[in-house]
């Protein structure tokens, strides 16, 4: 995967200079979903020699949660298992500064337990069980890193926010110090939703790969896609990370010809999985890695 990826860096750098592409942002975000996605706009690479990643990659949301509990470690290992291309996952920081694998900011939904994750230490959050996984709880993000070292998998890691959208100091710089430690920066993609993280990890690291994520609320709060998308590319983020309903062949050739590559988040029906293959982006991300892998391998 890191190889492919270094392909596209260097055709950002050589289309840096096709950045602001004019839009109206309101008829972007139209009712234009996956049926009218992109069949002319070519992956970022056609690759036929043998052991060569095939495209487009494969993120198992969540480690597959339509599969297994989500965010855990056994998620985790069977997307592995499949041949997941990519992980992806979520983090929170516990009130002792460790980096906890889990979506929500607080525990009501996916675990037994209650309250923010801010609130617990990482002992207390790694005893707290996952809801349909009684015997494991909270995953530590070096536990994740564990296991996708040896493999060839990559990550897209989700920076979260706490309640009320409260930003945890210093997630960005332990984020980037565990990637180092594993030595799996090169493999993965730090990703957020909000601008002031992915500025924050611009600033701590030029060369880490970033993702800006976007849907349908915050197109619309940021003008339209076509102006976060010049936006997200002066920032410096490589990649854009687009809802499935927000996704077009118009989009597409923006984000191209904002030298960004681009995922479609979160696909999981046959026909929208058949359709984002073959759209020309990058990475689809599913909570069925089975089926995206099943489909992308017989065409």
């Amino acid at each position: 995967m890191s190889r492919s990826w270094s392909r596209l860096d260097r055709r950002r750098e050589a289309t840096g200079r096709s950045r602001g592409c004019r839009w109206a942002g309101g008829q972007l975000l139209a009712a234009l979903g996956l049926a009218a996605m992109m069949e002319a706009v070519p992956p970022p690479s056609s690759p036929t020699e043998p052991g060569t990643p095939r495209f487009p990659k494969i993120a198992a949301h969540r480690g597959g949660a339509r599969l297994w509990v989500e965010n855990s470690l056994t998620a985790f290992r069977g997307a592995l298992r499949l041949g997941a291309d990519l992980l992806e996952l979520d983090v929170h920081l516990s009130k002792d500064g460790e980096v906890m694998v889990i979506h929500d900011p607080t525990l009501d939904r996916t675990t037994a337990g209650h309250g923010a994750v801010a609130n617990h230490t990482a002992a207390e959050l790694a005893a707290i069980p996952l809801r349909g996984a009684t015997d494991a709880g909270v995953p530590r993000l070096r536990e994740v890193l564990d296991l996708v070292r040896p493999t060839r998998a990559g990550l897209l890691l989700e920076i979260k926010v706490g309640v009320g959208g409260a930003r945890y100091a210093g997630i960005e710089a332990k984020v980037l110090a565990a990637l180092e430690e594993a030595g799996l920066t090169a493999r993965t993609t730090v990703m957020a939703f909000e601008w002031d993280t992915l500025e924050r990890l611009r600033a701590l690291s030029p060369t880490a790969r970033l993702t800006g994520l976007l849907g349908q609320v915050g197109a619309v709060r940021r003008g339209g896609v076509g102006r976060a998308i010049t936006r997200l590319a002066a920032l410096g983020v490589n990649d854009l990370g687009i809802e499935r309903s927000l996704l077009s062949a118009d989009v597409g050739a923006a984000a191209r010809g904002a030298a960004l590559t681009i995922g479609v988040w979160t696909v999981n029906d046959d026909d929208e999985l058949r359709r984002a293959i073959r759209s020309g982006v990058d990475y689809v991300t599913s909570d069925r890695p089975d089926l995206a892998l099943a489909l992308r391998d017989a065409r």
